[in-house]
């Protein structure tokens, strides 16, 4: 996404946020105009930099440990067929629990800090990153096996030097899911139960009726996954350029 597409879309939707204001002549309470929102956003900078910051902590913790994890699972899988054969399903059986359900049981036991937020952000991302790597790591073709079976290459240079180069793209695409759905997971558990965070300040704002102030939260909220999106985006551009031969630099 380029700058002025992102700008153009901003200033499309704030005209139709606005419009839809004019007609339906919503009272503030209800629908609050851009105007209104930007005021408070500006009359409660202070307090909304403090938890988006504590978000954003969530989400890149939870980012990182959620993709190493996830890598680490799709190798350990294409390694292994029995690990493959056992544990897949049972992945794939895990994405049938509602993920937002556990957010109650993991506050529960990680407590209302940081720790249950990540966790949730953890969850969330996993299986997109190991799905999306695992799959890019059997994408091979038979010649580049039969070729290495040939040559006596061992399992895990077979890994390193043909199977993960080629599913660097592939990583690249879980990546860019995971930049969207780790700001989903680390706000649904701060709804659920924090003192802090974009999600917290949000359900403080509703429950004081300040709309201004929860639509200028969730708005700061949306810019952070888009600048995420865009951070993400990028690196797996780079990685599909180095799988394509060429250099990070």
């Amino acid at each position: 996404m380029r700058f002025r597409d992102i700008l153009l879309a901003l200033l499309v939707g704030i005209g139709l946020w606005q419009l839809i204001v004019v007609i339906t002549e919503a009272p503030p309470y209800i629908l609050p105009s851009p105007w209104r929102v930007a005021q408070a956003a500006y009359k409660n900078r202070v307090i909304i930099a403090e938890n988006a910051w504590v978000t954003i902590i969530e989400v890149m913790l939870g980012l990182l440990i959620g993709t190493l994890l996830g890598i680490g699972t799709a190798i350990q899988l294409a390694l292994s067929k029995t690990a493959e054969r056992l544990l897949l399903p049972i992945l794939v059986f895990t994405q049938a629990v509602p993920v937002f359900a556990l957010a109650p049981l993991l506050t529960l036991w990680f407590g209302y800090g940081m720790g249950s937020k990540i966790v949730m952000a953890v969850l969330i991302i996993y299986f997109p990153v190991t799905s999306a790597f695992h799959d890019g790591l059997m994408r091979i073709d038979h010649g580049y096996r039969d070729l290495s079976l040939s040559m006596g290459a061992s399992k895990l240079s077979f890994m390193r030097h043909i199977q993960i180069p080629n599913a660097l793209p592939s990583l690249g695409t879980g990546l860019r899911l995971a930049a969207v759905y780790a700001p989903i997971g680390a706000v649904i558990g701060e709804w659920v139960g924090a003192s802090k965070g974009l999600g917290y300040l949000m359900l403080l704002a509703n429950g004081r009726a300040k709309i201004d102030l929860m639509f200028a939260s969730l708005i700061v909220l949306a810019c952070l996954t888009v600048i995420l999106h865009i951070a993400v985006g990028m690196l797996a551009t780079r990685l599909t350029r180095f799988a394509q031969g060429n250099s990070l630099k």
